[in-house]
């Protein structure tokens, strides 16, 4: 097939739109960035990409709560377009904001109805969050990693972080149990050595230190962490002294869904 196609949502208050299709154009993707309100115009339409990217920010300054808006724009005005866009088994990923507004859009972890039921709310540290932390991937957990995107992952990968609002909550203790069993916890905090601390480790105070988790297909992944920060080495805070000087921890990422795309369209 011809390129892969990604549309990087944008809207007023998104700032990392650019270093995500920066990203996707590194590793063979045609991205072009697209406004909220050329989709809502008819201007642009969902269906001419085969992924969907929603990047970090502060959309509409994250007024009411973090990515409220935009996840109500998405729900109430293109569920329709989305619906067809995941029905037709393309990918999704939501970064940060965009993973805030995956969740409150009810998009993740997912059911019939678009229910709400997790959120990411205020850290536990009651500050802003702004630094480096260490993941660990579904790799060390699950033998067939069922997120599509995370394929040939390290155990721990390193990556950073930018949030007041990533302390990840269930509605109740059945979901996280549902998240377990259907293996979408894809990415938690840890330390360097792969064990799971509190603060700083967790940044957040997340329930079981859940950093990103994926929808039942394994196609739709939301993260708090940044990997489009993160695809060249010299972008790493001690890349003088890293052994493997060949590209940033978070580019293989966004090669897994465009690997993806072309196996599949």
């Amino acid at each position: 097939m011809a390129r892969a196609k990604v549309c990087v949502l944008r809207t007023a208050g998104t700032n990392c739109d650019q270093e995500t299709a920066f990203a996707f154009l590194k590793v063979g993707a045609e991205a072009q960035l697209v406004h909220i309100n050329q989709v809502i115009n008819n201007e642009k339409d969902f269906q001419d990409f085969q992924i969907l990217a929603i990047p970090g920010g502060f959309s509409y300054g994250d007024d009411i709560a973090a990515g409220k808006i935009l996840a109500n724009e998405l729900r109430y005005k293109l569920i329709d377009s989305i619906a067809k866009f995941i029905k037709d088994g393309k990918l999704i990923i939501g970064i940060c904001n965009g993973f805030q507004i995956l969740v409150k859009s009810g998009l993740l972890p997912g059911n019939d109805n678009l229910k709400q039921e997790v959120s990411l709310i205020i850290n536990d540290s009651g500050k802003f969050e702004d630094r480096w932390v260490y993941l660990k991937s579904q790799k060390s957990k699950v033998k067939s990693q069922k997120c599509v995107w995370t394929k040939d992952l390290p155990e721990i990968i390193y990556l950073p972080v930018a949030h007041g609002e990533g302390k990840f909550v269930t509605l109740d203790k059945a979901i996280l149990n549902r998240l377990r069993k259907n293996s979408q916890i894809v990415f938690q905090y840890c330390n360097e050595r792969g064990a799971f601390e509190g603060y700083p480790s967790n940044p957040n105070g997340s329930e079981e230190h859940i950093a990103g988790i994926c929808d039942e297909t394994g196609r739709i992944l939301g993260m708090m962490p940044h990997p489009e920060r993160h695809t060249e080495f010299t972008q790493h805070p001690r890349w003088m002294s890293l052994k493997n000087k060949r590209e940033g921890g978070g580019l293989q990422i966004f090669r897994n869904g465009v690997e993806f795309i072309k196996k599949n369209f």
